[in-house]
């Protein structure tokens, strides 16, 4: 349930003038920041949120939790934001409403941000905190799931794959929000509500400067999929990002991954950071709280693929 309850096509009409404004990519990057951050007093907290201010491989992190009980699970949350935006403050309390609805600690990750720190800073930073969480905060591998909205979905993927791959370590679910899976696709529709491609581009190549654009860190639809953990997907119709989820859906379901993807018909670009002002973007984050909590020390699950729409 939000704390308010206001109509998602008034929240719509509110939200994307604002959004038009704070993604330009005309604006130099630390003034969209500030932005973005403007707006993130509107975004209630849930009652009894506890924030506590910590670090994970020497990057500054905020544990979450919602609630007296001490969770024995943990989610790694990966912002969005293009890889150059995005805070603390503009995600605390979309991760406190995870936090609720999975019955876990969020770690909140401060990694790296481009331009200032190009990839694969960013990639290193969420590799290192989740190994840090399995091997110094005392949680197993089946107790920790990653996930991420945007650009910190294509984080989150990509940290998997490192995971799985480099250190044959499988979180126990992965959760995407709009997952930015290919950031080298130049093929983007020219905007939605949220965000809008000349943006887009722009932060790719900030992001990537000198990479080798085919490199799976990059872009992590290009990864070897095999071994992922279950996986759960949210994208609404009219997002840029859609044809992306869609792909890396077929990918993981080819790949033998158990995937579940929900479409949302109603919902803008990772409006689940809007969960304390609308019922619709709630819900989406108790379906992907419900999915991740559903999968803590059952990594391993028969593989299928299934599609939801909300």
């Amino acid at each position: 349930m939000p704390s308010l309850n206001i109509p998602t096509s008034v929240a719509a009409a509110l939200l994307r003038p604002f959004f038009w404004v704070a993604f330009n990519s005309h604006l130099p990057v630390p003034v969209q920041r500030k932005i973005l951050d403007m707006g993130a007093p509107i975004q209630l907290m849930p009652p009894d949120a506890v924030v506590r201010k910590t670090a994970l491989a020497g990057r500054p992190a905020e544990r979450i939790t919602v609630g007296a009980t001490e969770p024995q699970t943990a989610v790694l949350y990966l912002h969005g934001g293009a890889f150059a935006v995005g805070s603390f403050a503009s995600h605390r309390s979309l991760a406190a409403h995870l936090a609720r609805e999975s019955g876990s600690a969020v770690y909140l990750l401060d990694y790296r941000l481009a331009p200032e720190n190009p990839f694969p800073a960013g990639l290193e930073d969420a590799e290192a905190a989740y190994l840090e969480l399995v091997t110094e905060h005392g949680f197993d591998p089946d107790a920790v799931a990653v996930a991420g909205d945007s650009a910190g979905g294509g984080l989150a993927l990509a940290t998997t794959g490192r995971l799985v791959h480099r250190h044959g370590v499988t979180p126990s679910a992965l959760g995407l929000i709009a997952p930015w899976a290919d950031p080298t696709d130049r093929t983007l529709r020219d905007r939605d509500l949220v965000i809008n491609a000349r943006w887009a581009y722009a932060c790719a190549d900030m992001y990537r400067r000198s990479a080798d654009p085919s490199t799976p860190g990059y872009a992590p639809l290009n990864d070897d999929l095999t071994g992922f953990p279950p996986t759960i997907i949210h994208a609404g119709r009219d997002e840029i990002l859609y044809p992306q989820a869609v792909a890396l859906r077929e990918k993981l379901a080819s790949s033998g991954v158990d995937v579940q993807m929900t479409e949302f018909t109603r919902l803008w670009h990772v409006a689940h950071a809007q969960a304390s002002l609308v019922r619709e973007a709630a819900d989406a984050v108790a379906d992907l709280g419900g999915f991740l909590a559903g999968h803590f020390g059952s990594a391993q699950t028969p593989k299928s693929a299934t599609n939801h729409q909300a």
